[in-house]
């Protein structure tokens, strides 16, 4: 599927370093939105296969010309972290290894999501008149 003209300029800004609420607010008309809509719009523009696809192609030149492939960046790390634990700096060595974790994908962010008994029994009052109708 072919990005239209604003995905595209979203992909651009993404690529060269925006946050997605920035790129959003380049690529689209966003001057009355709350910041809370334009992450969100961001967030499910980002969740598109064809544009993060974009997004990579886009980012790919610049990876190529510094040669940062996954398999350096883990090499570096571990060297960082050698280095500060023969120094005794063991802070920095297991912040080192913490990031190499990371980066081969061992930790996942944990979101806590806490809803109040007010918004909960609001969102079943919803469920239930949607069975209703069904």
């Amino acid at each position: 599927m072919k990005l239209t003209s604003k995905q595209e300029k979203f992909a651009q800004e993404i690529a060269v370093g925006k946050s997605g609420a920035d790129a959003y607010r380049s690529a689209y008309n966003a001057g009355g939105m709350k910041a809370e809509t334009i992450h969100k719009k961001a967030s499910l523009l980002l969740k598109k296969g064809e544009l993060r696809g974009r997004i990579e192609e886009l980012r790919q030149p610049a990876v190529i010309a510094v040669g940062l492939t996954l398999e350096n960046h883990l090499n570096r790390l571990e060297e960082l972290s050698r280095a500060a634990e023969c120094d005794g700096n063991y802070g920095p060595a297991v912040s080192a290894e913490v990031s190499r974790g990371k980066a081969a994908g061992l930790y996942t962010d944990k979101i806590d999501i806490v809803i109040s008994d007010k918004l909960a029994d609001r969102l079943k009052a919803i469920n239930d008149r949607r069975k209703l109708r069904n």
